[in-house]
């Protein structure tokens, strides 16, 4: 190395090749003694360990499906957004990445979300990762048995966020001496979130605890105790409105999604009391179940529209709602969930990619619009192929597949350009990946069998 100088926190330096020559380089960002030369053969050690070490750990997958590469890259990049200690897995290693060019809509994703803990657990399992999966069980549990709901700001016992560590402190803050990516300001650092009214994480813990549960990872005592605490918390509240799983700060409403995924809650619970012949209050869970499922038909159902929309007393249409079907909610070839299906790809679908909403339909409390919503993509994948048309979900799969970057990587949105907009990479897009490859395999394999 020449002319190695130190300017502010940035490190300066030369190097000199010739033809044939190989050289290597180790930056770390913690102390690590005095500088040393490395000899080229330990490079190539510590290499050929690394490519070991991935080799081995993709060798545990379960998957053997179409789209195998795309699934593998996906797995990867989940593990690599995992905090070992805790096994936490953040949404996007990345801050302030805008969703459109010289918008407002920036945002801190290192963090760890509730909701993302049903999308993990089923895909890490969906593969035969275990260990990953009992982790990210083991960090969730640990986050009920913490839950507070005596706190003064209505939003629950749970946060939707957490630092890899557990810990709550998410205060944001806006860098005003940053300009931004390419002039998108403001950027912030914490997330104003944290402390939103969002129902459907309950939904979203529960499914993921209950999936934990029927592959073994049992609650122990007290996290039963913390859960039947939490659930008696949901039982109370349920029924009022809140920000909603896209985190709108245009106030809360009654979101259908919300309704949806506390349903999801209960019905969970009371599987996980049964099972175990654990102690539950299943007459007041059961009750407040069957409420949710008839309010949310009633209210929740456009009979104009001939769907379910966003919210209740409005006919915005929402692709969270895609999920319907695959928690349970509604059979996927009931008549009400296949004219859903249809208005959401006359509204939301452009070319395959799906947008979340219609902003200027639902207004969120920002200005501006934004991409494609890539999640939303992989989970009408989804959805097509838990409603039999396999043959469309196939084509979507495959047009989606081909917006990855060169690494197989994607943001969390994708423009009509087909540029990569928001966080990057984003988890909740390679889950819903892995989710929807493994959905649409299985039943393209169950159509091959019943045609042999």
């Amino acid at each position: 190395l020449h002319n190695i100088s130190v300017h502010d926190s940035d490190v300066r330096f030369s190097l000199t090749l010739r033809a044939g020559q190989q050289r290597g380089l180790i930056v770390e960002s913690s102390p690590g003694g005095p500088p040393q030369q490395i000899r080229l053969a330990e490079f190539e050690r510590l290499f050929d360990r690394t490519v070991a070490f991935w080799r081995s750990w993709l060798a545990q997958s379960t998957y053997t499906g179409r789209w195998r590469e795309a699934v593998e890259r996906s797995a990867v990049t989940l593990k690599l957004m995992t905090y070992a200690p805790t096994g936490a897995l953040v949404a996007a290693p990345t801050a302030g990445l805008p969703e459109q060019l010289g918008g407002e809509r920036n945002w801190d994703y290192r963090f760890t979300w509730i909701r993302d803990a049903s999308f993990s657990v089923y895909a890490l399992l969906g593969m035969g990762f275990k260990e990953e999966a009992a982790a990210f069980i083991g960090w969730l549990h640990d986050r009920v048995k913490q839950g507070d709901d005596s706190r003064s700001d209505g939003s629950g016992p749970l946060n939707i966020m957490y630092r890899v560590d557990g810990s709550a402190d998410l205060v944001e803050e806006t860098l005003d001496h940053w300009e931004g990516y390419r002039g998108s300001a403001p950027v912030r650092i914490g997330n104003g979130a944290a402390t939103q009214l969002q129902l459907d994480i309950y939904g979203e813990a529960l499914d993921s605890i209950y999936f934990a549960h029927e592959h073994g990872m049992h609650l122990d005592h007290g996290g039963w105790k913390a859960l039947h605490t939490l659930l008696d918390w949901l039982v109370d509240h349920w029924d009022q409105p809140g920000e909603g799983l896209w985190e709108t700060r245009g106030g809360r409403k009654d979101f259908t999604y919300g309704r949806v995924m506390s349903w999801v809650a209960f019905d969970r619970a009371l599987r996980i009391a049964y099972d175990d012949g654990r102690p539950a209050a299943g007459g007041r869970w059961v009750e407040a179940r069957d409420e949710i499922y008839a309010q949310t038909f009633e209210r929740g159902w456009d009979p104009k529209k001939q769907a379910f929309v966003q919210h209740y007393g409005d006919d915005v249409l929402d692709s969270s709602l895609l999920r319907m079907p695959t928690v349970g909610f509604i059979t996927p070839d009931d008549p009400m969930w296949k004219s859903t299906l249809d208005a959401m790809e006359a509204e939301l679908v452009s070319d395959s990619l799906v947008y979340r909403y219609n902003p200027e339909a639902s207004p969120d409390g920002l200005r501006g619009s934004e991409g494609t919503f890539s999640l939303c993509t992989f989970m009408y994948v989804d959805a097509l192929a838990r409603a039999g048309r396999t043959d469309m979900a196939r084509l979507v799969l495959e047009k989606m597949l081909t917006y990855a970057n060169h690494l197989g990587l994607y943001s969390e949105e994708i423009d009509l350009t087909g540029r990569q907009l928001g966080n990057f990479p984003q988890a909740f897009t390679h889950l819903a990946l892995i989710d929807a490859a493994i959905t649409l395999d299985s039943m393209l394999r169950e159509n091959q069998r019943r045609g042999g």
